[in-house]
Order: C-alpha cells, then sequence, then structure tokens
C-alpha cells in the first residue's frame, strides 16, 4: 500500500548539506498500522512529507497505491493526494471561520465524492462530536479539534493515513482515543504510518521503527 524505497533528503546548513533522511526503505501493508520513532530533529517529519508526496526526495521512489505520485504533473499529484492519502497533524490547520462540519467536508472541494456530507456527519458521530456539527472550531476542546481533523483526513477514504505527532497537544485520555481511531483505520485494511517521540503513542502500532540521524535503525 505504501512503499518508501531508498528515500533521501538533503537540505542546505550553514556548514554545508545537511541529510535530513539518509536511504530510508519502509513498506506499509494493507491493514498495518507502522510506527517511526525518534527524536526532534531525526527526519521523522521529512520521511512522512515524502511518504505523502508533500515534499520530493532528492532520490528514491514512493509508491501509494501502487502509483508513484511524484511522477505526476503537480494538478493530478494534489488530486492523488485528496484520493488516496489522508494526513493528522500536531497542528490540527482548522479552518477558523468555518464550522466543524464545513471544516470536515474541505476535501470534498478536491473531488466529486457523492454524499460527502452524510459520509462527514457520519465520521463525526462516530468520533463523538454528533453535537458539534454547526460549531467553529474555537468551541472545541483539543482532543475534539484533533478528531474533527481526522474526520477530516478520512472523509475521501484514503488508503493511508499518515500521522505527524497526533496526540502531541493531547493529555493522555484524549491521546488514547485518537490513537484508537488510528489503530481502527488499519483494522478496517487502510495503512497508517505514524511517526512520533512517544513511545506509548508508537506501543500502538503493529511494528514500531527507531529512527535516528535520518536513519532507520
Amino acid at each position: 500500500m505504501l512503499i518508501l524505497e531508498d528515500i533521501r533528503k538533503t537540505f542546505a546548513g550553514p556548514r554545508g548539506p545537511v541529510p535530513a533522511v539518509d536511504g530510508c526503505s519502509l513498506a506499509v501493508k494493507a491493514g498495518e498500522f507502522v510506527a517511526v520513532r525518534g527524536p526532534s530533529g531525526c527526519g521523522k517529519t521529512t520521511l512522512l512529507l515524502a511518504a505523502g508526496a508533500l515534499q520530493r526526495p532528492d532520490s528514491g521512489r514512493v509508491t501509494v497505491d501502487g502509483q508513484d505520485p511524484y511522477a505526476l504533473a503537480p494538478d493530478a499529484r494534489a488530486r492523488f493526494r485528496a484520493t488516496r492519502i489522508g494526513f493528522v497533524f500536531q497542528q490540527f490547520h482548522l479552518v477558523p471561520y468555518l464550522s466543524v462540519l464545513e471544516n470536515v467536508l474541505t476535501p470534498a472541494l478536491a473531488v466529486a465524492r457523492p454524499n460527502a456530507r452524510d459520509h462527514a456527519q457520519k465520521l463525526l458521530e462516530n468520533f463523538g462530536l454528533a453535537g458539534r456539527f454547526d460549531h467553529v472550531p474555537a468551541a472545541l476542546s483539543t482532543g475534539e479539534k484533533q478528531r474533527a481533523a481526522l474526520a477530516r483526513a478520512l472523509l475521501n477514504a484514503p488508503k493511508v493515513l499518515l500521522a505527524d505527532e497526533p496526540t502531541g497537544n493531547l493529555d493522555e485520555e484524549n491521546g488514547r482515543k485518537v490513537l484508537s481511531l488510528l489503530a481502527d483505520f488499519a483494522t478496517g485494511g487502510g495503512a497508517v504510518l505514524l511517526v512520533t517521540h512517544d513511545p506509548k503513542s508508537a506501543a500502538y502500532a503493529h511494528r514500531s521503527l527507531q529512527m535516528k540521524d535520518g536513519r532507520l535503525v
């Protein structure tokens, strides 16, 4: 479902090139939840962005659902992301002037999805937000915001879900809820790649890999 082959990404530093990701390879199958754990600055977010077709690697190959997204033209790549990949970040990126339901529906702007509104409402109900459809994000608790962001990520029924420190701003109880929802997505046949510094979060995964200095060790 998600295959990363010898991914490399280097950034310019004050003393020369800095390898953020240095030859990383991994595969996440349908129905599998994989965690990449490591400290801040180890390269795990850069690896996730490459996996999500958001940041082209210098070399290596990314395959999502049998397709190399970087082989597509930019517009086609954006549509591919919208239909195949869901993203959950530490920051929720909810539009402050839209209601919760409208926020969850924003991915439907990129593709014509039948019954998008009904699906969005069902996701919110499943995530314990049935009474929050018309609220703006400022009216939500931190945990509710992250669950709304996760509902948005799942609106277009992606094949792959990428999560970057999704519990970083949450208390322990809300963190458990979000991680359980990620696990449920994998149980339903999706592929989940989580990057985190937290061993408790990584413990929810079927497999946990360690990243250090840009390499999986």
